[in-house]
């Protein structure tokens, strides 16, 4: 067996996801007799029915899950802390954690040190370098530092996660596979204060991350993602945003009125903190500045958004249609949505040649990617939803809309993608058998050097049916689904498609 084959293994068994669930459980019972322990943890892992069934927190004990109790009888109180690079969202936390007794976690600093004490691990090696450009690291990395952080913090009243969720799926991970936060404080600053903070603190303390390139990328990060984040919590009725251009002492008493109103009901709420205009984090000054000390910085500063806003960009899209095209390999979409393109003048995007096209490329992107494919692991969704937000920004202006192919793979994207850039117009759905899908490859395998067998095809469909019901069901209740019937002649399919497409016009 070769590494490929069992890294394929592993993956496919759900092994990675296994042990972290027993580390965990052993981090948090802290047994006498690991082994005996172990050996429990793995009986019940077949009473479960197999590896998938296992969860991060399978093996934590139950008292450990119900967190311990708060101001007479409340559950243990979590909130986030999130804001502009520069908005004294450090400060502001560890001042709450002090007057409430609460722990306080800062999501850069937990990143820092482990970057500090691996820094021979080449998975990390190319963590440190994205962190220095001023790119977020990966998702799945994040969540698993802040849970391990967690884990051995368990009789903690309470939690100030300082730096964190960035952008929404972050804070669709966090939801997922932690809690919901009791609170989420949004600390709203001008650019312009916050480039002055942050090249400040650069001179001051040092900091890798605060170099003037980096500087630049954070903030452009921070814009990007601020207003679709800032959504996502206040339909939960979750955030409170507050204006962290004043006094740091005048911040932090309107900070303490909130977590008084809000985590203890006994006190008086804060005077209108909720209802700050999240419009003031996102001024109409520029995050690049354009003048002589920045003309220099190349075309490694990849600014994805050029002169363009993100409200630029958002009001461009509202003018294109978007239609996802769902359907299983040898189902035909792709050669359907170029003929599609052509007669509506839509711009046919397809993730997986994004992937591939970035992977040919030397950005430290493509370098992480691959480090991830080479472990086994899905590319993490957030960087697959900033190359299709780069493809359709490259389109903008002279396109009629975007046919989307091969996505999403997963209902958490769909609704990553909804909150960041929109819900589709349209979801189609290429329905055609296992037979005829398997019988199309295998006749396009004749043609080609690399041809699958029937086995590698089988669990090509089996991965692709795996995914794509719960996607449907979702978009059937949410969106405009149309299933076509695949196993026509293609001239068939495609009247069959234009139909579905005219009634979105």
């Amino acid at each position: 067996m070769n590494t490929n084959d069992a890294k394929e293994y592993l993956a496919r068994r759900e092994i990675p996801l296994l042990f972290e669930s027993l580390l965990n459980g052993l981090m948090c019972s802290k047994p006498e007799d690991p082994v005996e322990y172990l050996e429990s943890c793995l009986q019940k892992v077949k009473e479960l029915g197999g590896c998938d069934k296992v969860k991060w927190d399978t093996f934590v004990s139950q008292e450990k899950k119900t967190l311990p109790p708060l101001n007479g009888g409340q559950s243990r109180r979590s909130f986030l802390r999130t804001g502009g690079p520069g908005s004294g969202k450090g400060t502001q936390s560890l001042k709450i954690a002090e007057r409430y007794g609460f722990q306080y976690i800062s999501v850069g600093e937990l990143l820092r040190k482990k970057i500090h004490s691996t820094s021979s691990n080449r998975k990390w090696s190319l963590i440190a370098k994205i962190i220095t450009t001023g790119e977020l690291a990966p998702q799945e990395t994040t969540i698993t530092e802040i849970k391990q952080k967690l884990m051995q913090m368990p009789d903690e009243e309470g939690i100030v996660i300082d730096g964190f969720p960035r952008d929404v799926a972050q804070a669709l991970s966090f939801e997922d596979q932690i809690c919901t936060p009791d609170l989420v404080v949004f600390l709203a600053c001008t650019n312009q204060r916050l480039k002055e903070r942050l090249l400040k603190r650069a001179e001051q303390q040092g900091r890798p991350d605060d170099n003037l390139k980096a500087t630049q990328r954070r903030l452009m990060n921070f814009k990007q993602n601020a207003a679709p984040l800032v959504k996502y919590f206040q339909e939960k009725g979750l955030i409170m945003t507050f204006d962290a251009d004043r006094d740091e002492d005048e911040v932090f008493h309107d900070i303490s009125m909130a977590v008084d109103s809000k985590l203890f009901p006994n006190k008086e709420a804060a005077a209108d903190s909720s209802e700050l205009d999240p419009s003031m984090m996102l001024d109409t000054g520029e995050i690049v500045d354009t003048g002589s000390d920045y003309e220099d910085q190349g075309d490694d500063q990849l600014n994805v958004f050029g002169e363009e806003t993100t409200e630029g960009f958002m009001e461009d899209l509202k003018k294109c249609k978007i239609i996802f095209m769902i359907g299983g390999p040898g189902s035909g979409k792709g050669t359907q949505c170029e003929k599609l393109a052509e007669k509506y003048g839509f711009t046919h995007i397809s993730t997986s040649e994004l992937l591939h096209n970035e992977l040919s490329s030397e950005s430290e992107r493509s370098k992480l990617i691959r480090d991830v494919m080479e472990r086994g692991d899905p590319v993490p969704s957030g960087i697959i939803l900033e190359l299709l937000k780069e493809a359709m920004l490259a389109s903008l202006g002279h396109t009629k809309g975007f046919l989307i192919d091969g996505y999403p793979q997963e209902v958490k994207q769909g609704k990553e993608f909804g909150c960041r850039v929109g819900d589709p117009h349209l979801v189609i759905c290429m329905d055609c058998s296992a037979d005829t899908m398997t019988h199309r490859l295998l006749r396009r395998g004749q043609s080609s050097p690399c041809v699958d067998s029937t086995a590698a095809i089988a669990k090509r469909l089996e991965a692709y049916y795996r995914a794509a019901i719960p996607v449907i069901a979702y978009y059937e209740t949410k969106t405009q689904l149309r299933k076509i019937n695949a196993e026509r002649t293609p001239e068939e399919v495609f009247l069959q498609l234009c139909t579905a497409i005219d009634s979105i016009f």
